[in-house]
């Protein structure tokens, strides 16, 4: 869609920010897309926006995999990566923000937000050098949408 000046998007993760591992504008939004986040996170970003975290069913069957992994000896990181796959989570958490009510109107009223120039950085916990993130999936989501 052809608009005027559009904000940047972006994502990183809470570490990176508290660590000053990360370069944003200092007017770039700070937006966390966890559906439970704890008070410290309150407090490294400017809004939380957990409609767009993953569904609580989800992140439990996806836990649930990355033990199982983990007590067949993988590490950390690659019982991540591996139950990513195994459990579908890309593939189910884009169909959780097509089909949730409250998902789609939170990406609505991002992309009017990006629309009207504000730039946005989604932030949750993890770091997307070394495990895949529902937090890329949406950024790829809300790029596809403007």
């Amino acid at each position: 869609m052809a608009r005027g000046f559009e904000g940047a998007l972006t994502d990183t993760y809470v570490a990176a920010l508290q660590h000053d591992l990360v370069d944003l504008p200092s007017e770039t939004t700070l937006v966390g897309v966890v559906r439970k986040p704890t008070p410290w996170f309150h407090g490294a970003v400017d809004e939380n926006q957990p409609e767009l975290g993953p569904p609580a069913a989800l992140l439990e069957t996806f836990r649930t995999a990355v033990d199982d992994l983990k007590m067949r000896g993988i590490c950390e990181e690659g019982a991540h990566n591996a139950a990513w796959d195994e459990v579908g989570f890309e593939e189910r958490y884009r169909t959780h923000l097509e089909e949730s009510a409250d998902a789609r109107a939170t990406l609505e009223g991002l992309e009017a937000r990006l629309a009207e120039g504000e730039s946005l950085a989604l932030v949750c916990f993890e770091n997307t050098a070394k495990k895949r993130c529902h937090r890329t999936v949406l950024r790829d989501v809300l790029e596809k949408r403007r």
